[in-house]
């Protein structure tokens, strides 16, 4: 059961790592990726595994949960989303 909690954690850790970098790539091309959001949402990911697979009393729900609202919280402070905040306030 634990094995389990752990690849279920990490299939959805890697999806929305994946979705990341996707929707980065398409919005701002190739040339301004930003590979340090890139690297803090991997590096995260990986704690955040590393974290499940050690500690049982963590449910699935919530560790996944937790880096859904990680990886919100670093596509905030990339520059399409700093871009179109700064045309709102303007």
């Amino acid at each position: 059961m634990k094995k389990l909690a752990t690849i279920i954690t990490t299939a959805a850790v890697v999806l929305m790592t994946a979705g990341f970098a996707i929707a980065e790539s398409l919005s701002v091309g190739t040339g301004a990726f930003p590979y340090f959001q890139f690297g803090c949402l991997a590096i995260g990911g990986l704690i955040l595994v590393s974290l499940k697979n050690k500690y049982q009393q963590i449910f699935t729900g919530e560790a996944i949960g937790v880096f859904a609202l990680y990886t919100i919280l670093v596509s905030l402070f990339t520059s399409p989303v700093i871009d179109a905040v700064k045309a709102l306030v303007s």
